[in-house]
């Protein structure tokens, strides 16, 4: 018998189609991102597809020829084992998270020196491409039917003491009929712990507020809010916004309220751009604080439902 030909891997790639993780077998890689890279696998054991993302922060460490991860250097190492420490605490966490727009952890596991995350696989579409194909203007009847409950699953997340730090477009998934799903928990970190332990800073322009370029930012539920803000934003506008660092030293954003309202209810407007104020502290504090100014009615509504209060036929012309 032939000796077995182990598969030979590019410094820094993907895993290759075919590779095996315990009982998961790699069908393609989907992205990959400074933390990690996700796949969509094959569960042998269960007969079904998962999505499974893969503990890889492409600048401390790289993939050697056996397929393992190691620290780029001797001076990584320390940051590395880290990450790789609070990617599984976070991941045994996030395993306990039970929401209908929140994806499903299934398992967690180590192999390869690194550590991996087993998530449901859902079928749908990367809100990211839909803004892309549609060159933004999404109708606020869409707007209105994916964020409340994608705020929903947020609270439970921040109820559970944890941060998601990286909402984006990119990480929101679409299922048939416009349920949302709030993806890539990999930079998830917990409220009211040091960030010195905070291996790598995780920024997306325009998606990420000022604290989260600063080491020494206070990070908390209002910075997962500017994400929501800036997501509904692309949304409307089909681009990204400013990054928030460029917003700080001159603000050129012109207010969604004045900008788009033509086409959408000043609720609507005014909660977006009160989520993306620079000044964290004039953010909403929380999910609650937020959806409330989201659900607030129009001065024209409220002024029509008093007047029907008031005479309850008066909407009646007959």
């Amino acid at each position: 018998m032939p000796p077995l030909i182990k598969p030979r891997h590019e410094p820094g790639s993907a895993l290759p189609k075919g590779a095996r993780l315990e009982h998961y077998r790699v069908r393609q890689p989907l992205n990959a991102g400074g933390f990690g890279i996700v796949y969509l696998c094959h569960d042998e054991q269960n007969d079904r597809q998962v999505v499974i993302k893969e503990y890889m922060p492409n600048k401390l460490a790289r993939r050697g020829e056996d397929g393992a991860i190691a620290p780029i250097s001797d001076a990584h190492a320390e940051n590395f084992a880290e990450g790789r420490k609070l990617f599984l605490q976070e991941a045994t966490a996030l395993t306990r998270l039970h929401h209908p727009n929140i994806v499903r952890v299934l398992n967690f596991f180590s192999a390869n020196d690194t550590v991996y995350m087993v998530m449901e696989y859902r079928p749908g579409k990367n809100l990211q491409s839909y803004i892309h194909t549609h060159s933004g203007g999404l109708s606020e009847t869409l707007l209105r039917t994916v964020f409340p409950p994608l705020l929903n699953g947020l609270r439970l997340v921040h109820d559970t003491d944890l941060l998601h730090l990286d909402i984006k477009p990119g990480n929101i998934h679409l299922c048939p009929g416009g349920v949302p799903l709030l993806l890539d928990f990999g930079a998830v970190f917990p409220r009211c712990t040091s960030r010195k332990l905070q291996v790598a800073q995780v920024v997306t322009p325009g998606f990420s507020p000022v604290e989260q370029y600063d080491p020494n930012g206070y990070v908390g539920p209002w910075t997962d809010i500017y994400a929501i803000g800036a997501t509904m934003r692309t949304c409307i506008d089909g681009s990204s916004p400013p990054p928030s660092n460029q917003r700080k030293e001159k603000d050129k954003l012109r207010p969604a309220a004045s900008a788009f309202r033509r086409r959408y209810s000043a609720s609507l407007l005014e909660a977006l751009d009160w989520a993306m104020e620079i000044d964290p502290l004039l953010r909403p504090q929380s999910v609650d604080e937020f959806t409330q100014a989201l659900d607030r009615p129009d001065e024209q509504e409220a002024d029509e439902l008093l007047e029907r209060m008031v005479n309850p036929f008066s909407w009646f012309r007959g």
